[in-house]
């Protein structure tokens, strides 16, 4: 089985924009609080519980430019939490969603892409990672195309 880390948002872009209190395009930092649970939260890689404070930005999760430089809504806390701190293991909050996983090259150019079964993730990641053109791959909603989290190669995890 291939190795693999997940990667939520980095602390320091959180930081950054909740600092700010604006996106990175622009956009106000908006808080709301949450009247049902749900809404999955890329900076701890859970879902929202009731009345807990947060905020809808944009984010690009691409590294590199290109055509599959997306930019996408995703939920953050609006104050700091402590991250998800488990990036050799995939998110327990996750196990029951079906996700996207695309597939990209050191380019940013997407070479694969397959709809997974979340208690079937590992042995999916293994399989996009046999592909020697793969160099990271992105979890997005199944619906929505929405951005999860990143996942490398283990010994590629900064």
């Amino acid at each position: 089985m291939t190795s693999f880390h997940i990667s939520a948002l980095p602390a320091e872009d959180l930081h950054r924009i909740r600092g700010r209190g604006t996106d990175d395009f622009g956009n106000d930092l908006v808080v709301t609080v949450q009247d049902e649970a749900g809404a999955p939260l890329r900076c701890c890689l859970r879902d929202a519980t009731v009345s807990e404070r947060i905020a809808l930005i944009a984010w690009r999760p691409a590294q590199v430019g290109g055509p599959y430089a997306e930019v996408g809504p995703i939920f953050i806390h609006a104050e700091p939490c402590p991250g998800y701190d488990k990036g050799q293991d995939y998110p327990e909050g996750f196990r029951s969603r079906r996700q996207l996983f695309r597939a990209y090259d050191v380019n940013g150019w997407q070479v694969d892409n397959r709809i997974v079964e979340g208690y079937e993730a590992e042995a999916e990641i293994a399989d996009l990672f046999a592909n020697p053109q793969v160099s990271y791959l992105h979890s997005r909603n199944l619906l929505a195309g929405c951005y999860m989290f990143t996942i490398t190669r283990a010994d590629s995890a900064a």
